[in-house]
């Protein structure tokens, strides 16, 4: 084996005109890429020195005409130039979570060893589908699967495996919920003289169950399988926006007497819009009474397994047939990287295929491919970002972070009571709010009108670049919505958003006032 001579002195070879394979990652080029990827992240240091707000405030038109004057088959044959380029065009207009003034979505600023770890497995480019193609890797990835399991209070069977993101992991989990429901419909089928069900036939009769405050991807997860979007049945949310335990029990009841099949329920562990969180324990014994398949969409909740101050939340979550989590929200890890996990291993088994020329049969036992495990073939080694947090952080740093941002999040919530000119609609269980801007001087407005001040003064906030603030609806009406993921933001920093959205507000109305007056 050659050994590369440490002591030779730093090259680099010519870009402009240089062959493609001098571009290639190899230990030929190693000294060009150690330059060109530390020049890059020397890049995004300099950008961090200079951001002072979340963002620029430029419009798709200014850019787009920026970005489509790019020839793209005339390349700068200068790695310099190139990243020129890429600093005018994306990192000097990006919209940057770190920003202690950004508080719109479920977008975390990440830390520095999962970044480490990024740049390792972006090199190395294991792809995480067979042994043969990831070793070590794969049982890296394994032992984080356990860990959480183990997390989760899911006990020794539990299995699973990592996922581009809550979407993904949700709609696995229902596709293993909706093969098992098909295997027992086979396995009910009597007479023997009978045709073989097949999987259209039992379709039309599944239904899933989940709260109107749910992830819109249990829909698209129910179409994608087949099932259409009327198999999701929306299950009424109490005061604070979780399921409703009663009204989920009469669903089911009402299911099964019209003869229907009920597939799944899905809780969820930290809704997107409130934060809430369903009650897991209540639900998982409604489940378990009909023997229904209970998933946990635990996408923003799930960092709560860090928390040696508010895992209790998550009480129940240990009965649920299969959970899913996002670390790139609540773990504070770069996108992407979630998971899926089960409480019965053998139950992913309702996904596995087998390839000749990949994971054989043959060989299923007696190697780890982790492609048995998932819905997806070739897949990054994202677990590594995690594997480096808690090797360098540990668990209970992480849940220190979330902490802070749940109780910034209550904080937030005091300071929007007490304010005259606020409309906050419940009190936190996580660390998102939802509040509408309803100045004193505003009573004569109608709900319509404070619709479109509540639009207007997220939109001009965005376009002004000091801050980033998300929106959405409740009962048909507009409001605003902090989403905090940020352990350095301050109750200031929010104060000042506050202050800004009043001043907009202020703005936005100031013609309507003028108008009333003439």
């Amino acid at each position: 084996m050659r050994t590369p001579d440490r002591g030779a002195s730093v090259t680099h070879p010519p870009v402009f005109g240089a062959p493609a394979r001098s571009h290639l990652f190899n230990e030929d080029n190693r000294d060009h890429y150690v330059h060109a990827v530390t020049r890059g992240v020397a890049a995004v240091g300099e950008q961090l020195a200079t951001t002072r707000q979340p963002f620029t405030g430029i419009t798709p038109a200014e850019l787009g005409l920026e970005v489509e004057v790019v020839d793209l088959d005339s390349p700068l044959g200068d790695g310099e130039a190139a990243l020129a380029e890429v600093e005018r065009l994306y990192l000097r207009h990006a919209v940057y979570f770190h920003d202690v003034k950004y508080a719109a979505h479920l977008n975390c600023p990440v830390v520095i060893p999962a970044l480490v770890g990024e740049a390792v497995l972006s090199a190395v480019n294991s792809s995480m589908d067979t042994w043969d193609q990831s070793a070590g890797a794969t049982l890296m990835e394994r032992h984080l699967i356990e860990w959480t399991a183990g997390r989760l209070g899911l006990g020794p069977a539990a299995d699973g495996v990592f996922t581009s993101g809550g979407s993904q992991s949700n709609l696995q989990a229902l596709l293993i919920a909706r093969n098992r429901a098909f295997a027992r419909a086979q396995a009910h089928q009597t007479p023997a003289t009978d045709a073989p069900i097949r999987l259209p036939e039992v379709l039309s009769r599944l239904r899933i169950f989940t709260s109107a405050a749910s992830h819109f991807s249990i829909r698209t997860s129910a179409s994608t399988l087949g099932l259409g979007f009327d198999a999701v049945v929306a299950i009424a949310t109490d005061d604070a926006q979780r399921l409703d335990p009663a009204a989920l029990a009469a669903a089911i009841a009402d299911c099964l007497a019209a003869g229907l099949v009920p597939m799944a329920v899905v809780a969820t562990a930290g809704t997107t819009d409130f934060g809430s969180i369903d009650p897991l324990s209540q639900i998982a014994g409604i489940c378990a009474l009909h023997d229904v398949w209970l998933h946990v969409d635990a996408a923003y909740g799930g960092g709560l397994i860090t928390s040696r101050r508010h895992a209790g939340l998550l009480e129940g979550i240990e009965r649920a047939d299969s959970v899913t989590l996002d670390y790139h929200k609540t773990f504070f890890q770069p996108v992407s990287s979630s998971a899926v996990i089960v409480r019965d291993g053998a139950m992913l088994g309702h996904v596995t295929h087998h390839a000749d020329y990949l994971n054989p049969r043959s060989a299923s036992l007696l190697v780890p491919n982790q492609v048995d495990k998932s819905i997806q073939t070739t897949r990054r080694f994202d677990a590594l970002k995690l594997w480096f947090t808690l090797r360098t952080m540990g668990a209970d740093a992480i849940g220190e972070m979330l902490d802070e941002v749940i109780d910034l999040a209550g904080r937030v919530y005091a300071v929007l009571r007490a304010a005259p000119d606020f409309e906050v609609v419940v009190e936190p269980v996580l660390s998102t709010l939802v509040f509408r801007y309803w100045p004193p001087s505003g009573d004569d407005l109608s709900q319509s009108q404070l619709d479109d001040l509540n639009v207007g003064i997220r939109r001009d906030i965005f376009a002004s670049g000091e801050a980033v603030i998300a929106g959405t609806t409740v009962a048909g009406r507009h409001y605003l919505k902090f989403t905090l993921l940020n352990p350095h933001t301050t109750l200031a920093d929010l104060e000042h958003i506050l202050a800004l959205i009043r001043l907009h507000g202020g703005r936005l109305l100031a013609p309507t006032r003028a108008v009333a007056h003439v």
